[in-house]
């Protein structure tokens, strides 16, 4: 019988669908590296979200592990390069979150650009704060999108046909021809779009040459009216840098869902500014989402048994 250890809490059609078809299923969410490393003997698959840790050192403990399957996209969490030494298997689900995502990140610039936040916790403390509170609209004004994947081309979607914005993007790969004549999007290098767009989205994966992408001289090359979103990963923008640049004025706010470091510390600077609106990795967290995720890499572990 195929064991399934899963060590995140993932939708219970997706467990229903995995004992279906037979195979024992264990839940054990959020072990730490430790415990994980105790317990992966004798499981066959192992399903994580964005947490547990998947180490070199679980890894190498595990006995039977032949596949690994992250409910999302990013595969930080897991040393892709130990379990394919090992011959592990490693599969994700792309395109669960991509619409949960880019609503979350046109949520973000909605709640920047109109001071929702800073409106919201002003009247709790009893300020009537209207004069403080004067905000853009989203329509007319450029969007530039820097990673042009699924979820980068949804919020360009939604942004152009929805809010009338004009899309730019850079990106190390062309988008096919028709996605560009339908968003009316325009292809640019980094540092032309930081230069004309009034909002910038991030869109990337967090890779060696995208640590960091965003740094104090980009930043500075940002209008001071312009705001900058981050649904990617933390480590794109150097968070010292947006600090700075949010403090000084260099730009005019943000609106962030990852961090450097997660948990965002309590008494981070970020937290005590109020031109940014910060949200706890919660881009992907809709039932929507959690539910075609599950399910997606449910179906691709059960066909990974079936096929062998």
């Amino acid at each position: 019988m195929v064991r399934v250890l899963v060590a995140a809490p993932i939708h219970g059609r997706a467990i229903d669908l995995l004992r279906s078809t037979g195979f024992e299923v264990v839940v054990h969410e959020y072990p730490g590296e430790d415990e994980l490393v105790g317990l992966i003997r004798g499981f066959d698959a192992l399903i994580v979200r964005s947490k547990p840790l998947v180490s070199r050192r679980v890894i190498m403990a595990a006995d039977r592990l032949r596949v690994i399957g992250r409910a999302g996209v990013g595969l930080d969490n897991i040393d892709v390069d130990a379990a394919r030494e090992k011959g592990i298997v490693v599969y994700n689900a792309p395109a669960a979150p991509t619409q949960s995502v880019a609503e979350h990140t046109i949520g973000l610039m909605l709640a920047v650009l109109r001071r929702i936040a800073y409106a919201d916790r002003s009247l709790r403390r009893g300020r009537w704060v209207k004069k403080e509170c004067m905000g853009y609209e989203l329509h007319g004004k450029t969007l530039g999108v820097i990673g042009m994947g699924r979820i980068g081309t949804a919020v360009a979607r939604i942004a152009h046909h929805g809010f009338g914005m004009k899309i730019i993007y850079y990106d190390i790969r062309r988008c096919p021809k028709e996605v560009e004549e339908e968003l009316e999007a325009r292809c640019t290098n980094l540092e032309t779009l930081l230069r004309e767009a009034d909002v910038v989205t991030i869109h990337v994966p967090l890779l060696p040459q995208t640590k960091h992408l965003i740094n104090e001289d980009r930043l500075r090359l940002m209008k001071r009216t312009a705001i900058l979103i981050n649904t990617a990963r933390g480590g794109v923008v150097d968070t010292e840098a947006l600090v700075k640049a949010l403090s000084e004025g260099w730009i005019a706010g943000a609106g962030l869902d990852v961090y450097e470091e997660e948990p965002l510390p309590k008494d981070h600077p970020l937290t005590k500014l109020d031109n940014v609106v910060l949200t706890p990795h919660i881009g992907a967290n809709t039932v929507e989402a959690q539910e075609r995720a599950g399910i997606e890499i449910a179906k691709k572990i059960i066909e990974f048994f079936k096929s062998k």
